[in-house]
């Protein structure tokens, strides 16, 4: 079943057998993905427009699988449901339009807490990015909302004029322009689905409460398997040019050589991973000064002193090793958190633009002056050249 996007209905498969109805026309663009409905969705809703597919509002161990499966892989790139009008309940003329993306998580979010209630949700194709980051692409935005209300003939469906938005697509939604193309009103609802609830109990009125965007540490640690597992699916690559780095001798590549010189590095590119894509991101209020690319540095300056004292010489047995231990993995880990503004509100594209403009020069010369360091290092422990 798709939900309701077109103002005509489609016709219904005869052979339609199951409560969800195979195909009970799916009023809009339908997924490749969607050949058979989805497990929630639970019913039909009649409408004088067409059946609308009723989703559940309860959450199933495939849907919190499917979350985790998101949060850790590239998998939540397609993790989206299909864009049109769903019901929750039994929704009639007079039941509020609640207005969400369609990354699947965004959706799951929005569905469960409408428990108890009677809603249509109206799904904009956000191309399975959440609200905030397509608010800021552009894909949660007035065209789509404005063509989705008119694809779906919502106008026909419901007596007021009103949707009701997640308050973090305001960036992509010009409200005024919206109620000028279709007659709705787009009004910003609250940060968190959760308090929908008491949105709606107090007459569709914000608290500061329920406008203010919080990021608390359950939020941030959920996020940060999509720092970690991309930089260290290139762990392999560096401990290659580590063991390279330390086994190349006169006479060959030695293997003694290579891991009695190589581990402790391998020990501190595992720590500076740590440290840029997981410290630095739950200690974010904690560390100093607004800059990502300057919080991750502190971060990683904390994990090579703190490596670089336990370990010792073993770690650095050549001035210019310290040097580079302190000067370059650091800055790794600072390019590492830099990462992590677009998993956050704290920043915006400007911001992160803003940031990029200083710190990349500065992880460019970092890199090549560590380069040359190792050069020396290399040329005194060879006998070449003493320092």
């Amino acid at each position: 079943m798709q939900p309701l996007d077109l103002p005509k209905a489609p016709a219904r498969r005869q052979d339609a057998a199951t409560c969800c109805g195979a195909s009970s026309a799916p009023l809009s663009s339908r997924h490749p993905d969607d050949a058979l409905p989805p497990p929630w969705v639970v019913g039909e809703q009649q409408t004088p427009l067409g059946q609308v597919p009723r989703i559940s509002t309860v959450l199933t161990r495939a849907d919190w699988l499917g979350a985790i499966r998101s949060r850790i892989s590239a998998f939540r790139m397609a993790y989206r449901v299909s864009a049109g009008l769903y019901a929750v309940g039994s929704p009639g003329a007079n039941a509020e339009v609640f207005v969400s993306a369609n990354y699947k998580l965004s959706f799951d979010e929005l569905r469960r807490h409408l428990a108890g209630l009677d809603a249509w949700v109206l799904v904009l194709d956000t191309r399975g990015i959440n609200v905030w980051c397509a608010a800021g692409k552009g894909t949660f935005g007035t065209e789509e909302l404005v063509r989705r209300v008119q694809a779906t003939g919502l106008a026909g469906l419901v007596s007021h004029r009103r949707l009701i938005l997640p308050q973090l697509a305001a960036p992509g939604v010009k409200a005024r322009e919206v109620k000028a193309r279709t007659g709705f009103i787009a009004q910003f609802g609250p940060v968190r689905a959760a308090d929908i609830p008491a949105y709606l109990a107090a007459g569709c009125r914000k608290t500061p409460a329920m406008a203010t965007v919080h990021f608390p540490w359950r939020d941030r640690l959920v996020l940060t398997p999509m720092e970690i597992l991309p930089a260290m699916k290139l762990f392999p690559l560096y401990g290659l040019a580590v063991l390279l780095v330390f086994g190349l001798q006169p006479q060959g590549i030695l293997f003694a050589a290579a891991w009695s010189g190589g581990w402790p590095f391998l020990l501190l590119g595992a720590a500076t991973i740590g440290a840029g894509a997981f410290l630095a991101p739950m200690l974010l209020p904690l560390l100093p000064f607004r800059s990502f690319a300057v919080k991750g540095w502190l971060a990683g300056l904390a994990t090579a002193v703190a490596t670089g004292t336990l370990l010792g010489e073993r770690l650095t047995p050549h001035p210019a090793l310290s040097v580079v231990v302190y000067l370059l993995y650091p800055l790794l880990a600072s390019y590492i958190t830099l990462q992590f503004t677009g998993s956050t509100t704290f920043t915006h594209m400007s911001g992160v633009k803003k940031e990029l403009r200083y710190a990349l020069p500065v992880y460019l010369g970092g890199a090549a002056l560590s380069a040359l360091l190792l050069g020396t290092f290399k040329l005194a422990e060879w006998g070449i050249w003493s320092s």
